[in-house]
């Protein structure tokens, strides 16, 4: 009885008791992960409140005003409805991930697919996103890789690009992965990328780079995060430009 005691005496001045003594408590552990949960502010991890071939549907059309738009004719071949059919699928799955990347060749469709997307959110708004916050901006606005890296070493500027819902970034590659400010090597693309991937930030990717050499140019840091990020699907459709 008086070992006991002072081994509660022990524990109540800090005391750890031994590694074989401890053990998890799982239900108690759940119920402070759910807890957790409830106070996080999802701001994005979202999906389209839809099915799927609501989605292809709509992204079917607006993928066709992008190009008429230009005063071309729209084609709907076995490329580009597969590529339309697999982003409608990423964006309506039931565990979506928190952005998608376009890998292909150029002239094949890429940002044509990205402004198709950015119209499709606009025309939603908010009406048909699951799991997001109460200020979800549907505004998706698409940048140039190498303009980030121009307003890199604007801080200010950049925390708005990275804080924003839905961003997307045409031409991933083209930029210099790092740039000097006054004797700093700054890498803000890289930066950028790295933030929104830990807010769970939808962003939308298009590049000329396989996913090989993402991981040569970039590092298996930011590879690996795509991976887990992005749903890549690659455009092996010709050149639309000829």
């Amino acid at each position: 009885m008086e070992t006991n005691n002072q081994n509660r005496n022990q524990n109540q001045n800090g005391v750890q008791p031994a590694q074989g003594q401890m053990k998890i408590d799982f239900p108690l552990v759940e119920e402070l992960i759910q807890e957790a949960m409830r106070r996080r502010t999802l701001k994005a991890s979202f999906r389209l409140n839809m099915s799927t071939q609501n989605a292809l549907n709509l992204l079917a059309s607006h993928y066709a005003r992008v190009v008429m738009e230009r005063h071309l004719e729209p084609r709907f071949d076995e490329y580009i409805q597969k590529n339309l059919f697999e982003l409608a699928r990423a964006l309506t799955a039931e565990v979506p991930k928190s952005g998608v990347m376009f890998c292909g060749n150029c002239g094949n469709g890429k940002t044509t697919m990205l402004q198709a997307l950015r119209n499709l959110f606009l025309a939603l708004g908010d009406k048909y996103f699951s799991f997001v916050h109460e200020d979800f901006n549907a505004n998706m606005m698409i940048y140039d890789a190498r303009d980030i890296v121009l307003v890199g070493k604007d801080f200010s500027e950049i925390r708005k690009i990275r804080e924003r819902d839905l961003v997307a970034i045409d031409d991933f590659g083209k930029e210099p992965v790092e740039v000097m400010d006054y004797g700093t090597v700054l890498s803000p693309l890289i930066h950028l990328l790295e933030i929104r991937y830990e807010q769970q930030l939808f962003t939308a990717i298009s590049t000329n780079l396989t996913p090989p050499e993402v991981r040569e140019k970039y590092g298996g840091r930011i590879a690996d995060r795509f991976n887990e990020m992005m749903q890549v699907i690659v455009f092996k459709g010709p050149s639309y430009r000829s």
